[in-house]
C-alpha cells in the first residue's frame, strides 16, 4: 500500500477495483455483522422479491469502496464521511468495478474530496456517493 501526501494528490488521481461477488463473500459478511436477512441469505426467499435471488449487503459493496480509497490515497488518509445512493442490486455472481476519483482537495484542512461509483457487469450504476478524507501525511515505512 503506498504512503501519499496530500500535496502528492492531484484531482482527477483515479482508483479502479474489481471483484465477482460469491456466495461466500455475502456469507462471511453476514455472519461478521450479525444480519440473518433472508434476502441475502435464502435463496427461495430472494426469489420471491423484485430482486430475484439473492442480493449483496448494500454497505458490503460500500465497503469495498473503502478499500479502493485505500489503494487511492495511501495509509495516511481516513474517512470524514461518504454518502452513498443505492441505484440497482447487486447479486451473487455479479461483477462489480468501484471506481474512485478525486475531485477536489483541501491543503489547508488537509481534505481530499472523491466521486465514488460502484457498477456491476460492466457498467450499470449500482451505487453513486462522494466522499470526503483527512490526509495524515505520515511517514511510514514497513
Amino acid at each position: 500500500m503506498r504512503n501519499r501526501k496530500i500535496t502528492d494528490v492531484a484531482i482527477g488521481d483515479r482508483e479502479v477495483w474489481t471483484r465477482t461477488i460469491t456466495d461466500a463473500d455475502v456469507v462471511m459478511y453476514g455472519g461478521l455483522i450479525g444480519d440473518r436477512g433472508p434476502l441475502h441469505l435464502d435463496e427461495k426467499f430472494a426469489t420471491g422479491t423484485r430482486f430475484g435471488g439473492r442480493a449483496v449487503y448494500g454497505m458490503q459493496c460500500g465497503g469495498y469502496i473503502g478499500a479502493t480509497l485505500a489503494q487511492l490515497l495511501g495509509i495516511g488518509s481516513a474517512y470524514v464521511s461518504q454518502n452513498l445512493r443505492f441505484t440497482a442490486p447487486v447479486l451473487i455472481g455479479d461483477h462489480i468495478t468501484v471506481e474512485t476519483v478525486v475531485t477536489g482537495k483541501d491543503e489547508d484542512r488537509r481534505r481530499v474530496f472523491v466521486d465514488t461509483t460502484v457498477y456491476k457487469n460492466g457498467g450499470i450504476v449500482v451505487i453513486e456517493g462522494e466522499a470526503e478524507l483527512f490526509m495524515f501525511d505520515v511517514d511510514w515505512n514497513p
